[in-house]
């Protein structure tokens, strides 16, 4: 089976520029666009505010704004239990986590040209998964500062496993995707296994495994915050350098940049995001795959406002799913991983038939 793509697909990993100066678009002035994707960026900086209020206000408890706001800066409030000690770091893990997750989907999309790429997809979070779940289980490893690096471990290696198996520099979506699935499946059998084996993980990470929010505490997301500033600063740093690439090496090393160097601080990037994220969350899939998608048709392929959009509106995604779960189960909840399955089902087979699949 061939896959080939269809040509907005192909265009779309393709940055109208690559040099310093700004060509004139052909629908306005360079300041023009400027001004919008400025004003686009800031709207959705607005939007967040709201989704994080919505966090903070809403959940399987009922709480009147009073009782939301003498519980965030009182502590002696019979509400700020709830507010303070649950809500609060649940509403920044979740900030965090959508940054991370978001900002490494675009950024392995455009490092591999593939539309399909994704943590979740292409096995990276199955791999800190599996290594999260041995150090539960056989190490005893129960605190997030103790398996973080663990899930850093194996996100790498199952990074550089796909794009091996994909076929490294001559990879297809298609391969990559192959791959991907195949080290998935395989890795969470293996979850699966070490869970019903050992009772004891299985209770500590039968929540987890879906992918949820509902164990935040401050030092998870406190522990967590390192990790995804470090990554997301070399993933903004790579801005430039990745547009280039989109041209291909020659183009890229005519530019001034070094493919292989790119490549290896994109892996890194991509490691401490879906790492840290994936060790405090569990694996949550189709946040990095769509987010991107969505960004792209409103600010183009540059990875200069690219990126920040993705920071901004992935954690808007991401909590909205959650403030979502809550209210659809309460008095329960149900899981954030299962809401962005759900929502991220249908928009992957709509992406999937845009992409024409000829067998030959």
């Amino acid at each position: 089976m061939v896959v080939t793509q269809s040509p907005e697909v192909s265009r779309a990993f393709v940055p109208a520029r690559t040099s310093t100066e700004e060509s004139v678009p052909a629908d306005g002035a360079p300041g023009t666009r400027h001004a919008l994707r400025a004003a686009g960026l800031l709207g959705a900086v607005l939007v967040l505010l709201v989704v994080v209020v919505l966090s903070i206000g809403f959940g399987a408890r009922q709480l009147s704004v009073g009782e939301v706001w003498h519980g965030l800066f009182d502590g002696g409030s019979a509400a700020s239990t709830v507010v303070r000690d649950m809500r609060l770091p649940r509403t920044l893990l979740g900030l965090l986590a959508g940054m991370a997750l978001g900002v490494a989907g675009c950024v392995m999309q455009a490092l591999t040209r593939n539309p399909l790429a994704d943590p979740g997809l292409l096995g990276i979070n199955a791999g800190a998964s599996a290594a999260v779940a041995t150090a539960t289980a056989v190490l005893g490893m129960a605190a997030f500062e103790s398996y973080v690096w663990f899930a850093m471990g194996g996100a790498a290696a199952v990074s550089v496993l796909v794009y091996v198996v994909g076929g490294g520099r001559g990879a297809t979506p298609a391969r990559l995707t192959l791959a991907g699935a195949a080290l998935n499946a395989a890795l969470f059998s293996y979850v699966s296994a070490m869970m019903l084996l050992d009772g004891d993980s299985l209770e500590k990470m039968r929540f987890w495994t879906v992918g949820s929010l509902a164990s935040a505490q401050t030092a998870t997301w406190v522990g967590m915050l390192p990790f995804v500033a470090a990554g997301l600063l070399v993933a903004l740093a790579l801005a430039r350098p990745l547009n280039a690439l989109a041209l291909g090496d020659d183009s890229a090393r005519a530019l001034g940049a070094r493919p292989a160097q790119v490549r290896a601080f994109a892996l890194l990037a991509v490691t401490l995001l879906c790492g840290a994220a994936t060790a405090a969350c569990g694996p949550i899939v189709f946040v990095g795959l769509m987010v991107p998608h969505l960004v792209r048709s409103l600010t183009g392929p540059d990875l200069r406002w690219m990126l920040p959009y993705c920071a901004v509106l992935a954690p808007v995604l991401l909590l909205g799913a959650d403030v979502l779960g809550r209210l659809l189960g309460s008095p329960g909840e149900l899981q954030v991983g299962i809401v962005t399955a759900v929502l991220g089902g249908p928009f992957f087979l709509y992406f999937v038939r845009r992409v024409r699949m000829v067998r030959v």
